[in-house]
């Protein structure tokens, strides 16, 4: 693989990108046609249960294909899904190479369209340095291996990891550059989560306005409510968040309350056990996988984000932080739940990235747990 195949390749990140938002619970997917080495084509997934990347690129072509090379950063499907095997068409095309970011994660594919193109002729070559395909996918990959959603905790604090004052005050702790980065990541995912806590005491929109687009159908807005105290007039119903809502709740919850969110198109999931007066967020995590929810933003408070970490449920964490300090033994901290007792079960974040925007640091990273 030579320096223009790599720069070839890398392409296809952004073109895959433009499907976040639309693609789930499918991967992102780019694609680069070249030809005589020009580019005569591009294409990338636009939405779930549309042409998958190699077939739009191959469509936008205005010219034959015989002969060209096929850039893309995911393993093309064999299989028939919601479309049929793209390697049929690449086939079909006489296309004489295909060069891939990283092989599909998906087992009924992993390997299998590779070894499909090879029969016929056709020559491969995959990436060696994927991690960038790799985590551009990791959505897909956690889904699709696990059978459970990507989470990501979220949440907007302090150094010293407050989240609010010990009187409840809560905005803004975090400056507006940061609050407008996280109208991404609610592009970015399918559900955003939050306790009844959340919803009671600063009743939120939840809406997502990235680019200063409200969108309408995501993310969905995820309620974690034991007791079913959600307020049928909360802004999360109004119209100016327009994405569907969920309510996870127990059986302790009114029946006549959830036939009332039901008649208003709210879908009620009761997720607890027999004798247990919480939601079982594990429970609650193979339903959405269920549902076709590849992912989940947390949002919540420290107990909601305490207990997701307690259950070793998060995936990745993404805290804005401002460089202030509130202090206060009373002050809401950004974890809480039951968290460890010994220090070498520490949870560490791996691949960390630091970003300074305006006053203030985004903390990302991928979060591994002790054996």
């Amino acid at each position: 693989m030579n320096d223009q195949d790599i720069k070839y390749l890398k392409m296809t990140i952004a073109l895959a990108e433009k499907g976040i938002g639309r693609v789930s619970p499918n991967p992102l997917v780019g694609t680069v046609i070249v030809k005589n080495s020009e580019i005569i084509s591009r294409g990338y997934h636009k939405y779930c249960g549309g042409d998958h990347a190699e077939i739009d690129a191959m469509k936008n072509a205005k010219q034959s294909l015989r002969g060209a090379e096929l850039y893309v950063n995911l393993e093309p499907c064999a299989h028939f899904g919601r479309t049929p095997p793209c390697t049929d068409q690449i086939i079909k095309a006489k296309i004489k190479r295909v060069v891939i970011g990283m092989k599909d994660p998906n087992p009924i594919t992993c390997g299998r369209g590779i070894r499909k193109l090879l029969k016929a002729g056709v020559l491969v070559e995959i990436c060696k340095q994927n991690q960038a395909y790799e985590d551009l996918n990791e959505i897909f990959t956690k889904y699709i291996t696990a059978k459970s959603p990507f989470v990501c905790v979220k949440t907007g604090q302090s150094l010293d990891g407050k989240i609010a004052t010990a009187t409840g005050q809560s905005k803004w702790i975090t400056s507006e550059s940061l609050r407008n980065k996280a109208q991404y990541l609610r592009k970015k995912y399918d559900c955003i989560m939050v306790g009844i806590n959340t919803i009671l005491k600063d009743n939120p929109y939840l809406s997502c306005r990235y680019q200063n687009k409200l969108e309408n159908d995501i993310p969905i807005k995820l309620i974690i409510d034991s007791h079913l105290k959600t307020p049928f007039k909360a802004n999360i119903f109004s119209k100016l968040s327009p994405a569907p809502v969920m309510i996870a709740t127990t059986k302790f919850a009114a029946k006549e309350k959830i036939s009332r969110f039901n008649d208003m198109g709210v879908d009620v999931l009761v997720c607890g056990h027999e004798e247990s007066k919480n939601v079982d967020l594990k429970y609650l995590m193979s339903q959405l996988y269920k549902n076709e929810i590849s992912s989940v933003l947390v949002e919540g408070g420290g107990q909601i984000n305490g207990a997701c970490f307690d259950l070793r449920l998060v995936d990745r964490i993404c805290f804005f932080t401002a460089l202030k300090i509130i202090g206060g033994k009373n002050a809401v901290n950004s974890v809480a739940g039951k968290g460890i007792s010994n220090l070498q079960k520490a949870i560490i974040i791996d691949k960390a990235r630091i970003t300074k925007l305006d006053k203030d640091l985004l903390i990302q990273g991928k979060v591994k747990y002790s054996p």
